[in-house]
């Protein structure tokens, strides 16, 4: 019989191994599951099982005995696989958005698993107002003291838990916040881009209903593309970046923004 201390260790491999496959898949565009079986040394039937719960969780396609990454990468993974993505650089970032917080502040919060991390941290800073089109920042919140939660409502999407549309547009217009703090899927020069349209219009919403706008990407932000031009690095007050970042990715930051902070690991 297993222990639990050897369930969760066989729990970590194989997420790490649902990690190392998809990097694998997205920097070739396909791969035969034959070779990935050989690749990380597991039969093909656990291969299998592997990408049917990647299929499951919209990061990769399995067909005909291939892994085939979706369209150029751009079609943004599930909420559930999302959380589990560089978890430590988040909570470094989180740490350090924390510092952008004050009590008696109305704050934003996008629908990107990078500021989940900072809910665990808000209470410190009560009293405050949030408010999310989040249905996760709303749940972990609602029982917090001294902090109110406004949810922005709409059309709910299951694929990050969050609502959208023109219902979330409006309500968004009828606020205002001291402090936004959000994420995107990928930075690329001077310019923040995001696989999906419905979300850039969400994102821009809560940028313009905010005194105060930060940005939190972690190093792998840089190295991603994404279709669509979400806005400008100097449409943010503050940019953090965790520790991770090449010398060379922070250098150029610091030339398209005067503001950037680098979140010590946690």
């Amino acid at each position: 019989m297993s222990s639990p201390g050897q369930n969760g260790k066989a729990a970590a491999r194989q997420e790490e191994r649902h990690r190392e496959i998809t990097d694998a898949v997205m920097a070739a565009g396909s791969v035969a599951i034959e070779d990935l079986a050989r690749m990380f040394d597991v039969s093909v039937m656990t291969i299998h099982r592997d990408l049917d719960r990647l299929e499951a969780q919209n990061v990769l396609r399995k067909a005909r005995g291939v892994a085939t990454a979706l369209p150029s990468s751009t079609v943004e993974s599930n909420d559930a696989y999302r959380r589990g993505q560089q978890r430590a650089e988040k909570r470094a970032l989180a740490a350090t958005a924390a510092e952008f917080v004050h009590p008696g502040d109305t704050i934003m919060l996008d629908d990107s698993t990078t500021v989940l991390p900072l809910l665990d941290l808000l209470g410190a800073k009560a009293p405050l107002t949030v408010a999310s089109n989040n249905l996760s920042v709303v749940n972990a919140l609602v029982d917090t003291e001294d902090v109110e939660v406004v949810l922005i409502g709409g059309e709910y999407r299951s694929w990050c838990n969050s609502f959208m549309g023109q219902m979330t547009l409006d309500a968004i217009a009828a606020l205002h916040a001291d402090v936004l703090i959000m994420s995107t899927s990928a930075v690329t020069g001077a310019a923040c881009y995001h696989q999906r349209q419905d979300t850039i219009s969400v994102k821009r919403a809560l940028m313009a209903a905010a005194e105060t706008r930060v940005l939190l990407v972690d190093h792998t932000k840089f190295e991603r593309r994404a279709l669509f031009k979400l806005c400008a690095l100097a449409d943010f007050d503050h940019v953090v970046v965790d520790s991770a970042i090449p010398e060379a990715t922070l250098e150029a930051l610091c030339q398209h923004h005067s503001s950037v902070t680098v979140a010590p690991p946690r």
